[in-house]
């Protein structure tokens, strides 16, 4: 069912395609721009979701066109449980937002599922305050951390039994396995591994040289840091940090860290940045090595 819209404007499923992902990327690009003052999505992000071997396009996806054809709005619901609304700044006050806020919600429950959920970064108070108006609550804190690279970053030594070193081909499973068994401790569910390769390894900013491992004496990898290269914002970032529960507490995650920090300082990158939430109880462990919060944002969460 396609959402009611003021007459002036046109809906339309995305396509997983380069022209869809460019606009899309462009609409995101002047969202961000605005609240945050710098851009931090890029495209590649954008077509690993429109992807997504859990997400259907043609009737998990929706674009809005004004009468010029420009993309003013867009939604997409993953698995009826996870949604994103962005809308242009240019077409604010028209009720874009509220009625693609209906269109997921109706997906949602076309799929099945009891609750959904929305990420709305603390700035946008409009967006977050739609969502509570509609009935949704706070479910957990992000926090998007960064940390200055001016030097070349010092590196423990590893700890008794580990060795280090930087991602290779062949290593896509055992990173697989390590990261999706770390975050089964916090996450809704595991994803399938086409998901997760979208995200990390497929990715064309995904970097080996700079995604550090460690493994113990009999060869099974046992932590993880798995990085995107971002050269137009001249910095790093870390998609995924995972230590094997039997091996924490050990300096594991700050060694591996720290190694990618060198990394992208030795390439010229200015700063590294990574996400994280309260539901993972890593932010000392980031404070602790330097980092300091950059911006949050609030998962909101709706159930019915």
């Amino acid at each position: 069912m396609l959402p009611q819209l003021p007459p002036q404007y046109r809906s339309r499923p995305a396509t997983a395609t380069t022209a869809d992902a460019d606009a899309i990327h462009a609409l995101v690009a002047v969202c961000e721009q605005e609240l945050f003052g710098r851009v931090d999505t890029g495209v590649d992000g954008v077509l690993a979701d429109l992807s997504l071997p859990t997400l259907d396009p043609r009737l998990d996806t929706l674009l809005v066109h004004d009468a010029a054809g420009e993309l003013a709005a867009r939604a997409w619901v993953n698995r009826g449980r996870r949604s994103e609304v962005d809308v242009h700044p240019a077409h604010r006050e028209q009720g874009l937002g509220a009625a693609l806020l209906d269109w997921v919600e109706a997906r949602a429950r076309e799929l099945g599922s009891e609750w959904l959920t929305q990420t709305v970064a603390d700035h946008d108070r409009q967006a977050a305050a739609l969502l509570r108006d509609r009935g949704y609550g706070p479910l957990v804190t992000q926090w998007q951390l960064e940390i200055a690279l001016p030097i070349d970053a010092a590196v423990p030594e590893p700890p008794s039994g580990i060795t280090v070193r930087s991602f290779r081909s062949g290593d896509e499973q055992a990173a697989y396995q390590l990261t999706e068994d770390a975050f089964d401790e916090w996450q809704v569910r595991r994803k399938p591994y086409d998901e997760w390769a979208r995200h990390t390894i497929e990715r064309d900013t995904f970097a080996p040289s700079v995604s550090q491992l460690a493994f113990a004496d009999d060869g099974e990898l046992v932590g993880a840091v798995l990085a995107l290269d971002v050269p137009e914002l001249n910095e790093g970032y870390v998609e995924r940090v995972a230590v094997r529960s039997d091996q924490r507490n050990r300096g594991i995650a700050r060694l591996l860290l720290q190694s990618s920090f060198r990394a992208f300082h030795r390439q010229g990158q200015q700063a590294c940045t990574l996400w994280t939430h309260s539901d993972t109880g890593a932010l000392s462990l980031y404070e602790r090595i330097g980092m300091t919060v950059r911006r949050s944002s609030t998962v909101y969460s709706k159930t019915w």
